[in-house]
């Protein structure tokens, strides 16, 4: 049987626009609708073959996958040939105008795009991924700098032992719905409008279980809670999230699991800050060793060390440590260390200080505010 040709059926050229397109259908379709031809059969057939024609041209994308020859099987350009009265698509090939978008698509809605992931007569129940799980870790500054092990435990399910995940008693297999015929979703509407949405008696699975398997009732999975020793890269912050493929919830009739993604809750130091890649200590530094300049210890990830404060040191001057500071993530090296110096200045003063600032106040004889007014 020769596969039937959309661009036959709309009478319109290969390379036809989309205006074109749609304006062939547009006058088909006025032509031969059934509230415009009540009663008559063939005019019916035929507007059929010219929805499920437009359904493919009217698609840019499915209109380059038929000309690629990649939909139904055929390939576009092939010519279309005798294939009912009009030499195109028809209620018997397609199973009807309700059934014809889950013949284009009705594997590829929660599947996974293989035979098995279908549903459907042959391929049995549609598989499903398993959902993805979130779960939360509580860790220390230090070990967000330098990486951990966390222990961790995560309610989720898993495959049921006793059916393997079908579902059904052990001797037993998933029947195909005979309400959707397997295809996991039902067409409803009218005239030149339809909606798809999941089977109402398979909820999409494309299959029923008359006899449940005993174990898990019919789900093909089981409640558990599962115990992990979590990794946690160096560098990582507050809101990372680690991802753990394959552990999540259980798939479906064999789809695959999903993924548990681990979010991270970092306690603050009270040293150091996080400053995107960085991280930043405040350095308090006297009056005396901001004029004069000083050697100064200062903290690092791994230790202590000295820094040299030069002369006339201003209040937030910063001063960098490069390669110093948290580990990127991915292994791409060492963010910086900053140190920002501020000025600390007494609240009060002894006798003793106090004449000593007077007598510095008089040696420096400068107006540092002079140049506000020049």
């Amino acid at each position: 049987m020769t596969p039937p040709d959309p661009y036959k059926i709309l009478g319109v050229e290969k390379k036809a626009s989309a205006d074109e397109v749609k304006k062939a259908y547009r006058k088909l379709a006025r032509q031969y609708h059934p509230d415009t031809n009540p009663g008559d059969a063939k005019a019916e057939e035929r507007f059929k073959e010219i929805q499920a024609a437009y359904d493919v041209l009217g698609d840019p994308d499915k209109r380059k996958q038929f000309d690629r020859g990649g939909l139904f099987g055929v390939g576009g350009g092939q010519g279309g040939g005798s294939n009912g009265p009009s030499g195109g698509f028809t209620a018997a090939d397609f199973g009807g105008f309700q059934d014809i978008l889950s013949n284009l698509f009705g594997g590829e809605k929660g599947g996974t795009g293989t035979g098995a992931g279908r549903g459907g007569a042959a391929g049995g129940p549609r598989a499903e991924r398993g959902k993805d799980l979130e779960s939360s870790v509580a860790i220390t500054f230090e070990q967000a700098m330098q990486g951990a092990q966390i222990p961790l435990s995560v309610a989720t399910t898993q495959t049921c032992p006793t059916c393997r995940g079908t579902g059904a008693k052990p001797g037993t297999s998933p029947k195909v719905c005979p309400k959707c015929q397997g295809r996991g979703i039902e067409s409803q509407g009218q005239g030149l409008f339809s909606i798809s949405q999941p089977c109402s008696r398979c909820h999409g699975s494309g299959a029923i279980i008359e006899d449940p398997c005993p174990t898990c009732q019919g789900a093909g999975a089981q409640k558990t809670v599962k115990k992990y020793k979590v990794n946690i890269p160096a560098g990582v912050r507050e809101g990372s999230r680690v991802r753990l493929a394959g552990k999540g919830e259980a798939g479906r009739h064999g789809g695959p699991p999903g993924d548990l993604y681990v979010l991270t809750h970092v306690t603050p130091s009270a040293i150091f800050e996080r400053k995107g890649d960085n991280l930043e200590v405040e350095v308090p530094l006297t009056i005396p060793e901001a004029i004069r300049g000083a050697d100064v210890e200062v903290p690092t990830l791994n230790g202590r060390k000295k820094l040299r404060v030069a002369p006339g040191t201003k209040h937030g001057t910063i001063q960098r440590l490069r390669g110093e500071g948290p580990p990127k993530l991915g292994g791409k090296g060492k963010g910086d260390l900053h140190y920002r110096f501020v000025i600390d200045v007494p609240a009060t003063l002894s006798a003793e200080q106090s004449e000593a600032v007077e007598k510095l106040s008089e040696v420096m004889d400068a107006d540092p505010r002079a140049r506000l007014f020049s």
